[in-house]
């Protein structure tokens, strides 16, 4: 499974999210920290353990 997300470096940490769930930033020293951390948020995320998790979704409405 994938999941985009954006990521930038600020000073010496790597920031970044999900597009799905923007509100939710993880951070790492290193790129592949960032990508480990973001594994962890997103299994969180998903989770159903985690009440109010707000989503971007899409919507035809034409």
């Amino acid at each position: 499974m994938r999941s985009r997300y954006v990521r930038w470096q600020d000073g010496e940490m790597w920031l970044g999210y999900f597009e799905e769930f923007p509100d939710y930033l993880t951070q790492g020293e290193s790129l592949r920290e960032l990508e480990e951390n973001l594994r962890d948020l997103y299994r969180d995320l998903t989770s159903d353990e985690i009440p109010g998790i707000r989503r971007v979704a899409e919507l035809s409405v034409g």
